[in-house]
């Protein structure tokens, strides 16, 4: 059974730990890297969960962390962030990235956002076809740019009326 479960600073450790997963298992889906999170010691950990405008979700399956996901708020204007997902290797084609989107969606909404975005790494085809699935198109402007001077991210935005 999947259970979502929203996190608080008293789950740092397991958000610590899925977050170091999922840069250890896909570091080409995210822009930071695993070197960027091993350091800091637990502040910083407890410093991405103390957000109060922000929502963390992690993702269970039976009693086993297999995913998570952040919601973050964008700008005044109704724009919501979805970042970081990511869904472990043997969890995947089970539904789960499905319900972690869902909910930050409706996080978002209750939140009074109006449209969703979220930015994709070049070449991550997987996950722009899940993006896609749920709604959300590229948009014309360009992302952040990449460590590599060259390359940007790739933004998508789904309306949330």
């Amino acid at each position: 059974m999947l259970t979502l479960r929203t996190l608080t600073t008293a789950d740092w450790p397991l958000w610590r730990d899925l977050r170091l997963a999922a840069l250890t298992d896909a570091p080409e889906a995210f822009k930071a890297g695993l070197a960027d999170w091993r350091q800091g010691g637990e502040d910083r950990w407890h410093d991405r969960l103390r957000r109060a405008d922000a929502h963390h979700v992690a993702a269970v399956l039976g009693d086993e962390p297999v995913g998570l996901v952040g919601g973050m708020p964008g700008s005044p204007d109704g724009v919501r962030e979805l970042r970081s997902l990511w869904v472990a290797p043997r969890a995947r084609g089970r539904g789960v990235a499905d319900r972690l989107i869902e909910e930050v969606e409706r996080w978002a909404r209750a939140d009074g956002g109006t449209e969703l975005r979220l930015a994709v790494l070049p070449g991550n085809d997987a996950a722009l076809a899940l993006y896609r699935r749920h709604g959300f198109a590229r948009l014309a402007q360009p992302g952040d740019l990449l460590a590599d001077g060259v390359t940007r991210e790739l933004l998508l935005a789904k309306p949330l009326g």
